[in-house]
């Protein structure tokens, strides 16, 4: 070979080793991707794209999980879709035994969940889904602050305070979404802010004003939206709201022996995993546990559309005794003689109409028989925390969330009966090896005949 041919030889290695470094570099600084999928499970959804490009401030995600590869890997990838369009989307993994102090202060209860923060406010996420992060950028993105009245002055739940029965820690997660939350003393000559979203009554321990109940039905009357936590045998001078509200909150506490298959020795501990179909619990999976709850009944009325929210079991009744403290063997019983009601029982109410006041196009309402699975005690059991989130944002009108359709492809999952499943069983622990050891013997045969 001479010098030229050789000359020619490096020469091509070296614009072949030049042109491989410079689409190397190019594809630092562009990319091309496509989605091959079925219905571009894959890819972000069109609505989700719009909602990106609508936020003009960063976006934080802290996600409170274990160094997991296979956790930390599912929810970077999850995290990376939403990255590639708005670049200023920021992942940060925190270890919560490495730092328990500050899993307990962000209120972590699961692995992987995440935090997600913009413009100072945060929302919680434990179900990792295309809906539910966008929801939560959709409620974080709206400015305006609400005002929600707790009433006070009659032994309610204090909504700043501390103990087991108060609402405090349930207050400073409505807080970092913009809800802010005001006592309201109507004893003391207040009336309801003309500016108020909600009133909420939360178990009042004291006899209630006949005037200061009238207000609330004048508000109710106006227009206004309410979330009343009522308690067995609690309506504390509360007649005439429940009429108002055509409710009824019957006698004697709500017992539920199905709790016994989860785990719960206390039958008034009402635990509910299904929820009649609502607009607060539509695609609600947690399980939520309601300790000694009221049950309510429906009155009929022309002037209200009640929706049923939280139902117990068959095995539930109105107990009018004692019901046993917690740690005491039960012995109550089911008797019709002293008025007790068989289940299945209605502890929840969403009831709405065409508003009364022109400002606004529909009235809503929220009555529950417990307001102890939103305390500082319960609120961390199972769903009450996201529950009772749902339950404010209905109220409160922030219930137009993305819908995204399901994108998973139709032959993701294979469905076989009894009897294919016993002969692909059979086929492979007996026919093939049956036809190996077949197959062996043929070509031995045909050796020996050869």
């Amino acid at each position: 070979m001479n010098l030229r041919e050789r000359f020619g030889e490096w020469l091509f290695a070296l614009l072949l080793l030049a042109g491989a470094v410079l689409c190397a570099f190019l594809s630092t600084r562009f990319g091309w991707q496509h989605d091959f999928s079925f219905a571009q499970r894959a890819s972000l959804d069109a609505r989700t794209l719009a909602l990106l490009h609508e936020l003009d401030s960063p976006v934080a995600i802290t996600s409170y999980a274990p160094p997991d590869v296979q956790l930390r890997g599912a929810i970077a990838d999850f995290v990376a879709r939403y990255q590639r369009v708005k670049r200023d989307v920021t992942l940060t993994f925190v270890d919560p035994d490495a730092d328990p102090a500050a899993t307990r202060e962000a209120g972590i209860l699961v692995n992987g969940e995440l935090v997600i923060r913009y413009r100072g406010r945060s929302e919680q996420l434990k179900v990792l889904t295309e809906p539910e992060f966008d929801n939560a950028l959709l409620r974080l993105a709206r400015a305006r602050e609400r005002l929600v009245g707790f009433l006070s002055g009659d032994g309610e739940r204090k909504p700043d305070g501390a103990a087991n029965a108060d609402l405090g820690t349930f207050a400073a997660q409505l807080k970092s979404v913009g809800v802010r939350a005001i006592p309201l003393n109507l004893d003391a000559g207040t009336r309801i802010p003309d500016n108020a979203d909600l009133v909420v009554i939360a178990g009042p321990q004291a006899q209630i004003a006949p005037a200061v109940t009238q207000q609330l039905v004048e508000y109710v009357e106006r227009g206004g939206n309410l979330l009343w936590l009522a308690e067995p045998d609690g309506d504390r001078g509360l007649d005439a709201l429940a009429k108002a509200l055509s409710v009824r909150v019957l006698a004697g506490t709500a017992v539920d022996g199905a709790g016994a298959a989860l785990g719960i020795g206390d039958p008034s501990f009402i635990a509910i995993a299904k929820y009649p179909p609502s607009p607060i619990a539509r695609d609600f999976t947690l399980t939520t546990l309601f300790p000694q709850a009221a049950a309510l009944a429906a009155v009929a009325d022309a002037r209200w559309q009640t929706t049923p929210l939280l139902r117990t079991t068959e095995k539930s009744w109105t107990e009018t005794g004692t019901i046993p403290k917690q740690g005491e063997a039960s012995t109550i019983a089911f008797d019709p003689g002293k008025g007790e009601i068989p289940g299945p029982l209605d502890i929840g109410f969403a009831l709405s109409r065409l508003s009364p006041s022109p400002a606004k196009r529909e009235q809503r309402a929220v009555v529950i028989g417990d307001g102890d699975f939103l305390s500082n005690a319960f609120l961390g059991n199972g769903g009450n925390r996201e529950f009772g989130q749902r339950v404010f944002e209905w109220l409160l009108g922030d219930d137009a969330l993305i819908e995204i359709a399901d994108k998973g492809a139709p032959d993701r999952e294979l469905r076989l009966d009894a009897t294919a499943l016993a002969v692909i069983g059979i086929g492979w622990l007996i026919g093939v090896p049956l036809l190996l050891a077949l197959s062996g013997a043929f070509v031995a045969w045909r050796r020996r005949r050869a």
